[in-house]
């Protein structure tokens, strides 16, 4: 699909565009199908626009919903997706197993993950390629799913770093359960992490194949082991942006090959997939040859900028903030992730023991699926840490969204 039919689709579905929009498409100045002149779609527009009451989506009721974390204006946020948009999600998805798994005769699955839209497909897309497949529910007690590894022994386990974290912990043998293949989706899985993982499960690095993708989006990308990168699926267009080119008030990035993701979505319907920020920071993003063919490509994901942070399920700077400032009416809050583990920090002088203890217990719960995760020792607890705030190591915190990884 070219940019121009893209860009009058929008027109149609999100009138709120047209002031940006109304400008002609100059064909000379398209790469991959990318127009700069173009709006951003950032957090701040959808903010206002589609996770707004006015969203004429909430009337449709043939839409599927998928509900994530919160907005500056304590909404939660609600995606929608058409008929359409599910075909295609579906569809693409499947494209990218087959990819992930071409050359392998495995014949069993098991889905371990959280809430959402991976969770809800992931058993269809595995009875699709002709697997008997297992789910298993959060909402099961950490020992219930080692159960079922040892007495499913899947061949494919498709979960997220975080969960897998907790299963290994929670395992004396992770080799015994017979996992030949991990298809990862959710938090960032570096390559250290995924060599350690391996080992555990006595499988080859390459046996552990890393899935991105957003609910906004749907499936982005998947990490290629013959390429040593992560290729775009299907109708994704993608480019890279600097933070100044963002937002003026962001740091710039350290590494002049890291950039911002924006991305097009030429088959997304529902939502405004039209040069949409991920806030996701990516490292070398350029063209490289696949099979003859001209294919988008990056080398790993950095870090996240924006307001939103996956802990499980994702869960936003604003949730956290809202839940430390019903405690305490002057604080500042940082929040930094290091290998799937999440810290808060209070900077408060009246920030007790007990303050601190009963912001934990809320953040935790905040988002109930995550709350529930943690309860069944899924996902590792949330820190949160008191401290006095020193300008001069902090000060940079508002621009930086207050996350920060490790």
């Amino acid at each position: 699909m070219h940019m121009k039919e893209v860009t009058n689709r929008m027109k149609r579905q999100f009138p709120w565009l047209l002031p940006e929009l109304e400008q002609d498409v100059p064909s000379d100045k398209e790469e991959f199908g990318v127009v700069d002149e173009l709006p951003l779609v950032t957090a701040g527009m959808l903010e206002s626009f589609y996770y707004s009451e006015a969203n004429p989506f909430l009337l449709q009721a043939d839409m599927n919903r998928y509900q994530t974390s919160g907005t500056s204006s304590k909404r939660r946020k609600t995606i929608f997706y058409s008929q359409a948009d599910e075909e295609a999600y579906l569809r693409v998805k499947l494209d990218v197993f087959r990819a992930i798994l071409a050359g392998t005769c495995y014949r069993t699955a098991m889905a371990d993950m959280g809430t959402g839209h991976a969770e809800a497909t992931a058993v269809e897309v595995f009875r699709e390629l002709g697997m008997e497949v297992e789910s298993v529910s959060f909402r099961l007690p950490i020992e219930q799913h080692v159960e079922r590894l040892q007495s499913f022994r899947p061949e494919v386990l498709y979960t997220m770093p975080s969960i897998l974290d907790r299963i290994l912990q929670a395992s004396d043998d992770p080799a015994s359960y017979g996992i030949q293949h991990v298809i990862l989706v959710g938090e960032i899985a570096s390559p250290g992490w995924r060599l350690r993982t391996a080992e555990r499960l006595g499988i080859a690095e390459t046996q552990i194949t890393d899935t991105y993708g957003s609910i906004e989006i749907g499936t982005i990308a998947y990490f290629s082991h013959a390429y040593g990168r992560y290729l775009f699926a299907e109708g994704i267009l993608a480019e890279g942006i600097t933070t100044e080119q963002l937002d003026g008030e962001l740091e710039p990035l350290p590494d002049e090959l890291e950039r911002v993701l924006v991305l097009t979505s030429t088959i997304r319907d529902s939502f405004p997939a039209l040069r949409y920020v991920t806030y996701d920071v990516v490292r070398d993003l350029r063209a490289i040859a696949v099979e003859g063919v001209l294919t988008q490509s990056f080398q790993s994901i950095v870090k996240r900028i924006g307001p939103d942070l996956k802990h499980g399920e994702k869960i936003s700077i604003y949730d956290i903030e809202d839940v430390v400032y019903a405690h305490l009416r002057e604080a500042s809050v940082r929040v930094q992730v290091s290998s799937n583990a999440l810290t808060v920090f209070v900077y408060s002088p009246l920030a007790t023991t007990a303050i601190l203890d009963s912001i934990r217990a809320d953040v935790e719960n905040r988002i109930p699926a995550i709350g529930m995760m943690i309860q069944a020792k899924l996902l590792e607890g949330i820190q949160v840490i008191g401290g006095t705030f020193e300008d001069s190591q902090n000060r940079t915190s508002v621009k930086n969204k207050k996350i920060f990884y490790t």
